[in-house]
């Protein structure tokens, strides 16, 4: 079983991707996701996402507003998905490389920190 998320993804900041920038390859992306908790691949191995299961619709919604703060100030934007008002999905890839970047391991820690209900 995983600990908890490595809290150094957390401490870094979401970068522009440069034109010509590459998605990471299966290998790097397996590593990234070992230093998550509970964050799956899907897609093929081209997204990460994960799910949580809240009290409430209300509480679903203010941790859908919290990971949305986040993800504005990182100027990278998930996925994110309410279903059945408190199961909350949100996925993760990096849309202009077609795959996954650091910036995907990056906001998924970020979420990780501020998703506690």
């Amino acid at each position: 079983m995983k600990t908890l998320t490595d809290p150094r993804l957390s401490r870094g900041k979401c970068v522009v991707c440069e034109e010509g920038a590459e998605k990471l390859s299966s290998e790097e992306a397996e590593n990234l996701l070992e230093s998550l908790d509970g964050w799956e691949f899907t897609h093929g191995g081209e997204r990460i996402q994960k799910k949580w299961r809240v009290r409430n619709f209300i509480d679903a919604m203010g941790m859908l507003v919290r990971v949305a703060r986040v993800a504005e100030n990182e100027g990278h934007h998930p996925d994110m998905h309410l279903e059945q008002y408190r199961n909350v999905r949100i996925q993760l890839w990096t849309h202009a490389l077609g795959g996954l970047s650091r910036n995907d391991f990056i906001l998924a820690a970020k979420i990780d920190e501020i998703a506690r209900p």
